[in-house]
């Protein structure tokens, strides 16, 4: 049986197969359903349905000692009085949120904070861009995860035209500045900056499944119906943001995250590698080079691609 297009993942995978099956049974009892629909399937489907209910699994398993020593990082940073910000930014469908969840899904709730901020009110509008995000910064011993950071105003505003052609040029000349002002606190800010990087091809289909999956149509917005005609305007402001805003004291790191799993893994590995802490010395902590890229690296192959191709792909 081959799946949908627009479907990806184990879940998914095995809801289609499922689904398949469904409008043959007509009983109300899960029991007799799930009866029912084991005498619907093929042998085919039932090993397909097995195998990606163990990828599930492990997958999930595997993630479980990091998220482990997500917990432990935070005692530290409780113990120490230090804060962290992290900003997750990037394409649309890039699998940010997601990353978000999995990396926060055993912490502490009281000692970390997801914010995920909408349009400025009109009172913000006339304030310093980066202000509504600096009144939500971290508490002494406070993880914060921005879900989009001040860096729309470097990728999404300036291609939906959002802000104005010197509002984007002012913020790229000053924001280096501004994150130098708060990481010179004696090192008790600790900043990490992720660009969540999926292919063009990859982003069309989870754009597919937003469109047909009930559960996730609110995902969709006015810049995802325009992301795909829009890709090369993106991919210029992400070589812009590399080149004016990567500095060694507050650097990007790229998150190749077609595959999502594997993305979600690495990501918590760079975070961890991020805090000065004594860490789990079993636990596996080397960054996979294909996945985790520095901002510097990706920026010399985008220079490279733009001389062979005339454009930047990535």
């Amino acid at each position: 049986m081959k799946i949908a297009k627009g479907q990806d993942g184990s879940s998914a995978q095995i809801k289609e197969m499922v689904r398949k099956a469904e409008p043959i049974t007509k009983s109300f009892d899960p029991k007799k359903q799930i009866q029912e629909i084991r005498e619907q399937l093929k042998k085919k489907e039932k090993e397909e349905i097995i195998k990606e209910a163990l990828k599930f699994h492990y997958e999930t398993e595997e993630l479980k000692p990091y998220q482990a020593e997500m917990i432990r990082m935070q005692r530290y940073l409780e113990k120490s009085g230090k804060k962290m910000v992290i900003l997750f930014d990037g394409r649309d469908a890039s699998g940010k949120g997601g990353t978000i969840r999995r990396i926060t899904r055993y912490m502490n709730e009281k000692r970390y904070r997801v914010v995920a901020l909408g349009k400025p009110t009109e009172d913000q509008k006339t304030e310093l861009h980066i202000k509504r995000y600096i009144e939500h910064f971290p508490r002494a011993g406070e993880i914060v995860l921005f879900d989009r950071s001040w860096y729309n105003r470097a990728l999404v505003e300036p291609v939906m035209g959002f802000c104005t052609k010197d509002q984007y040029r002012r913020f790229l000349k000053k924001v280096v500045t501004y994150e130098q002002n708060f990481l010179e606190d004696a090192g008790r800010t600790i900043l990490l900056k992720l660009y969540f990087s999926v292919t063009k091809e990859e982003q069309k289909k989870r754009f597919e499944r937003r469109k047909n999956d009930p559960l996730r149509q609110w995902k969709l917005s006015e810049v995802d119906l325009q992301a795909q005609n829009l890709w090369d305007e993106f991919t210029e402001k992400k070589f812009m943001l590399l080149k004016k805003t990567h500095t060694k004291q507050s650097p990007w790191w790229i998150i190749r995250s077609d595959n999502k799993h594997v993305a979600r893994r690495e990501t918590m590995k760079l975070i961890l590698n991020s805090v000065p802490y004594r860490k789990n010395r079993k636990l596996d902590l080397d960054l996979d080079p294909g996945i985790v890229i520095p901002g510097d690296k990706e920026l010399k192959m985008m220079k490279k691609q733009q001389r062979k191709y005339g454009k930047s792909l990535v």
